[in-house]
């Protein structure tokens, strides 16, 4: 056979082997219908890449569905398109309890990869109901004061009906600041919502009617009312629209609601040393997300 007729015939073969449905020790039966790749065996398992969770979260652009064995957790881990998620079974949810993330920046939310741990508490006057987190999503901790100032307890900051999250460490913004105008007749959508991107199904923003309850029931009057309240909440400040700097760090706090007054503003719970009241603000200011659930 000439050269040139055999790499033909090889390059055949290969393209119906890449193309074609794997069976591996399936003594000579096609393999299932349903897979791509059928193993069978009665006395060795399948091994999936073992790697610490440092080592997974440098892979690059995980595919929705990849598979590792974390040698930390000891327990398979799965990539859902949003976040690594740990095969660990999950105990039942209940308010009070910590509930510990793996954010993941390339699903497009979170601005850096980073594991946060967040309380939860319920019984606040005005939604007594309601399960809230007790610091702000993102921040690595709870604040140490009503006035603290560091990027560590703020957290990140949204735009309005935006899913991308940012982090501003007072002197630079990530990812960068490029939407300085937002007109759109719209609620917060839940697809766009971080809360539930981020902890998980159930998790939102509160709406302006919960905020205007709980601001209202406790007559908080200036910053103390939410931060001595169980929600802890600061002055984190704000992304200004026009600039993407940081303003009001330490002297003023911002939290979106998920409800629009206008084309062009959303309502929001703002404080300071001399005020507390649910107002409206423009769309694209960077706000503070603090999330709850029914």
């Amino acid at each position: 056979m000439k050269k040139s007729a055999f790499l033909i015939m090889m390059c055949l073969l290969n393209s119906s082997l890449l193309f074609s449905q794997v069976g591996i020790n399936t003594d000579g039966s096609a393999p299932d219908n349903s897979t791509m790749l059928d193993v069978n065996s009665t006395d060795k398992g399948f091994l999936p890449p073992r790697m610490t969770t440092s080592q997974r979260n440098v892979i690059a652009s995980p595919a929705e569905g990849l598979i590792i064995y974390n040698t930390d957790e000891k327990a398979l881990n799965v990539y859902n398109g949003m976040a690594w998620k740990s095969m660990i079974p999950s105990p039942e949810f209940a308010c009070g309890l910590t509930i510990t993330i793996d954010h993941m920046i390339s699903g497009g939310v979170a601005p850096v990869n980073k594991t946060v741990a967040y309380g939860t508490v319920s019984g606040i006057p005005g939604e007594t109901s309601k399960c809230w987190i007790t610091s702000n999503l993102g921040a690595d901790h709870q604040a140490t004061a009503v006035n603290d100032a560091t990027e560590e307890s703020a957290g990140w900051y949204w735009q309005f009906n935006r899913m991308q999250g940012y982090k501003h460490n007072g002197s630079t913004v990530y990812p960068a600041w490029t939407i300085t105008s937002i007109n759109e007749p719209s609620d917060w959508l839940t697809a766009n919502d971080p809360c539930a991107l981020l902890l998980g199904n159930g998790w939102r923003l509160p709406t302006s009617t919960e905020w205007t309850n709980v601001d209202a029931n406790r007559g908080w009057f200036d910053w103390d009312g939410p931060w001595y309240s169980a929600l802890k909440m600061h002055a984190a400040g704000y992304i200004g629209y026009s600039n993407g700097l940081l303003g009001d760090s330490g002297s003023g706090g911002y939290y979106w609601s998920s409800s629009q007054f206008d084309s062009s503003n959303g309502w929001s719970l703002g404080f300071g040393s001399e005020f507390c009241d649910v107002y409206n603000g423009g769309k694209a200011y960077g706000f503070s997300g603090r999330c709850l659930r029914d």
